[in-house]
């Protein structure tokens, strides 16, 4: 096995290093700053300034759109040309991804931030021509942003077989009712377009009644009820939404791919979304890990640094060991993607996704517990980073979901999984270890 990068890897992670550590953390008071006085002008929910200022140094050196995946025989793209960015593998991108996380506002000055690059594949991948030309083309030059709605209040959305937002054909219009929620980015005011999914054959198969729709956020009927917070963080200028969906009526061509594939396209939009949150969370664990070493050997307890204390050895030796461990996983999931797809990646995707955030949690609260009372106030960033991740552990599906395709995936060697459910003769022992 080779763990070598190769000279276009290190090239690609080492400009975008240089880029965060050069141009965007030098202003990281500004930001704040710009920030404070937004709040205090009551102007919270417009974009920071600093922001939109760096984003043209990013596109000029090159560093623009990373995400971008390559054309494959299985995209649905014949003008790929024209909407590449740089074209990354998972693998390059997930080593630049990481350089993102270490400053969580990072990724939006690469036009790298979510929700928008998920939706910007989905359009990449599934879109008409004209679909590109009103919605692609404005991401991807950084003009607009965008919102992903799938979750609802009411039913269990892990399953997304129970979503119920109606997308009903009425003559030469779909027409939308529903509610939803924790539609991430629906606070900008630059939101002009969400990616909807939702049920548009109520009688059909279990995979085949969902559809995904393109909405422009200021079609009538479309209401945003309120901003949620995240453990008191409203998230703004970005926000995560709560809203519903009255009698809207949108064109017969705003469908995506075609009516009955929302499912389809979900495949192919989360597997490369969730792997996206973990490269970042390498990067935000780095991070934290970082700030934890720095206060142990610069504060003073009980006549020692705090460092010497041993407690502290242990606490730190195996957030660099989770660490470790948690990049290789992560890297060896993007490079499966790349080389064998998303569908024979699942595996190793479901595994990162529950391995990544669960490990910054920790070492996020081992750096708060270093900090003592600092840590869980605003003086730092690692209280609100804390609440920032650990919405990662229901976000592109739970941790149970991911586990029990994990735990299936393992009993599958072993037993006949097609057994049904309360089978008190239990299951059918089959292949190797089998007795």
């Amino acid at each position: 096995m080779d763990f070598e990068l190769s000279e276009k890897q290190r090239d690609m992670r080492g400009r975008v290093k240089d880029f965060i550590d050069s141009v965007i953390r030098p202003r990281t008071a500004d930001y704040k700053k710009a920030a404070q006085a937004a709040e205090e002008a009551g102007n919270r929910w417009q974009p920071n300034p600093v922001i939109e200022e760096l984003k043209p140094r990013a596109r000029e050196a090159g560093l623009w759109n990373l995400f971008m995946p390559p054309h494959s025989g299985q995209d649905h793209v014949d003008d790929s040309f024209e909407f590449e960015g740089k074209q990354l593998s998972n693998l390059e991108y997930a080593l630049c991804a990481e350089e993102m996380g270490r400053v969580h506002w990072a990724s939006e000055v690469f036009n790298c931030s979510a929700p928008d690059t998920g939706n910007m594949e989905v359009l990449y991948r599934y879109g008409t021509r004209e679909q590109k030309d009103r919605w692609l083309t404005p991401l991807m030059n950084g003009e607009i942003r965008s919102a992903f709605l799938m979750t609802e209040p009411d039913v269990a959305s892990s399953d997304a077989t129970n979503i119920e937002t109606g997308i009903i054909r009425d003559g030469n219009e779909w027409v939308l009712n529903g509610r939803k929620w924790w539609s991430s980015g629906a606070g900008d005011p630059r939101c002009e377009v969400a990616i909807v999914m939702g049920k548009s054959d109520p009688d059909g198969s279990r995979h085949g009644s969902q559809s995904m729709i393109l909405l422009p956020m200021d079609t009538d009927g479309v209401t945003i009820e309120r901003m949620l917070s995240v453990y008191g963080y409203d998230h703004a200028p970005h926000g995560h939404a709560e809203i519903s969906l009255n009698n809207v009526r949108l064109p017969a061509d705003a469908i995506l791919l075609g009516e009955g594939r929302g499912f389809e396209i979900a495949q192919g939009r989360l597997g490369p979304g969730r792997i996206h949150h973990c490269m970042r969370t390498i990067g935000v664990a780095e991070e934290a890990l970082e700030a934890m070493c720095r206060r142990l050997t610069s504060r003073v307890a009980f006549g020692k640094y705090i460092y010497q204390q041993t407690v502290w050895e242990e606490r730190v030796a195996r957030a660099r060991i989770d660490i470790e461990m948690s990049r290789l996983l992560c890297l060896k999931a993007a490079d499966m993607m790349d080389r064998a797809g998303n569908k024979a990646a699942k595996n190793e995707i479901a595994m990162i996704k529950v391995q990544a955030p669960n490990m910054a949690l920790k070492i996020l609260d081992d750096a708060i517990q270093a900090h003592g009372g600092g840590g869980v106030s605003s003086d730092h960033e690692l209280a609100a980073t804390w609440a920032s991740i650990r919405t990662l552990r229901f976000a592109d599906g739970p941790d149970e979901v991911h586990n029990r395709a994990i735990a299936r995936n393992e009993f599958a060697k072993y037993t006949d999984l097609k057994a049904k459910p309360g089978d008190t003769r239990g299951p059918v022992p089959t292949g190797a270890g089998a007795h």
